[in-house]
């Protein structure tokens, strides 16, 4: 069973190459299971047991499961992820000709990636492109993945930076342009880029009229380890957590609190975004099931009162080379169990509540669980728990699975602590 959810994981990422192909594979979970989709145009009519989802701008997605019980008593359960990942985008007239031989294309940083661990690998693009369509107050999306290996950042030889294991200041604009191919004379003026996209689309270039793209590694994700107990892959943070829970909604007992999976945007670059955390967005979700419901806005807000969250995002596990970069006392491993993240500093949410409920759900799904505070000569980073819990008002539990290297572009985790947290979120959702 483990290695089966972790196989399962691993698919799901390579299905994942973009925030808005991740809520792609959800969705396909969620129809799979069910689940149907209503829209935020729709006049929501909602039925006890009924299965839901709803998807913004289309890269994030709220799914639910109505409980049996009266929502103003028994309140919601929530689990919170991210849909996107640190990387790189790909912007407007990108094209760049250098040494009147080399295509490049021109990029900018999104989130905090490790930048040295783009370098040399295979490459290719993701994301969405805006065609002409009905009206121009109604143009088309549609997701594009060019699934193959298009671009290499390279490396420049020692022999020209002698420095470089030393230590060597990566310029974003300058060292991390991806090449994506040769040409020649006759063909020196193409647009290659959109001679690509168009291909991949079958539509006309001159239809295109925007796009949001990103760079991914193409290599899968896979197994490893003397006896195959580690998961390598891109795209952990966090795409992992919205697989588990998503996993734990489909698979959870039926409940008298209505059960939400939230997979969210933008968390990577603040938030502030319609379909990020600190929006209204989820608010106005929440409401809504509510209202479709039958209840007011008391009846919400009573609602709200009665329910607790889990923002599921990563923790770093202790590094086996560089043990002293970690706090002495709470250092995660990996196969240790989900990991609940505390900060006197407010950067996480848990705080001594939320964090025994954790305890409790842990000790209900048979599974271990660790802490993890920063060092405090350390600043550490933050989640959608925080922004969560101002905007909701409600007990935010920050926690997440333990990895190494995390925003390189390749992520180690465990195989038993998949298993762990999918159980721990399960056993959350059926309580």
């Amino acid at each position: 069973m483990e290695k089966k959810l972790a196989l399962e994981l691993v698919d799901f990422l390579y299905d994942s190459p973009s925030a808005c192909h991740g809520v792609k594979a959800t969705q396909k979970i969620l129809d799979e299971n069910g689940f149907i989709e209503i829209k935020e145009t729709d006049k929501w009519d909602l039925q006890a047991k009924g299965k839901y989802y709803v998807i913004k701008n289309d890269s994030a997605l709220i799914a639910f499961e109505v409980g049996t019980g009266d929502i103003e008593e028994t309140g919601l359960r929530l689990i919170g992820a991210h849909t996107d990942v640190p990387g790189f985008r790909i912007k407007p007239n990108p094209q760049m000709i250098s040494e009147g031989k080399y295509v490049k294309l021109n990029t900018e940083v999104y989130g905090g990636p490790i930048l040295h661990t783009w370098f040399d690998r295979p490459l290719s693009i993701a994301g969405k492109v805006s065609l002409k369509g009905a009206s121009p107050l109604k143009p088309e999306t549609r997701l594009v993945n060019i699934n193959k290996p298009l671009l290499i950042i390279p490396s420049l030889a020692i022999h020209m930076n002698r420095e470089v294991n030393e230590g060597f200041k990566i310029n974003r604009q300058v060292d991390t342009l991806p090449l994506l191919g040769l040409i020649n004379d006759k063909l020196e003026k193409e647009d290659y880029l959109m001679n690509i996209l168009a291909e991949e689309l079958k539509v006309n270039k001159e239809d295109i009229l925007n796009f949001e793209l990103g760079l991914y590694e193409y290599e899968k994700g896979m197994l490893i380890g003397m006896n195959e107990e580690l998961i390598s892959s891109g795209r952990f943070d966090d795409l992992w957590m919205v697989y588990a829970g998503i996993k734990a909604l489909v698979d959870s007992r039926e409940n008298e609190a209505t059960k939400v999976m939230i997979c969210i945007d933008n968390e990577e670059i603040g938030s502030l975004t319609a379909e990020g955390a600190n929006s209204t967005l989820l608010n106005n979700i929440l409401e809504r099931i509510a209202l479709g419901l039958g209840k007011d806005r008391e009846g919400y807000y009573r609602a709200l009162a009665n329910s607790i969250m889990i923002s599921a995002d990563l923790a770093h596990a202790v590094h086996p080379n560089l043990g002293d970069k970690h706090d002495p006392t709470n250092r995660p491993v990996l196969e240790g169990g989900p990991v609940l993240k505390i900060a006197a500093s407010g950067s996480y949410s848990t705080d001594s509540f939320n964090g025994a409920v954790f305890a409790g759900v842990c000790e209900a799904a048979g599974v271990p669980f660790q802490k993890f505070v920063n060092r405090s000569d350390v600043r550490g980073g933050t989640t959608i728990g925080p922004v969560t819990a101002a905007n909701l008002t409600i007990p935010v539990i920050d926690m997440g699975a333990p990895v190494l290297g995390m925003h390189s572009i390749r992520e180690l985790a465990s195989v038993k602590d998949n298993y762990y947290t999918i159980k721990a979120f399960t056993e959350f959702f059926s309580l």
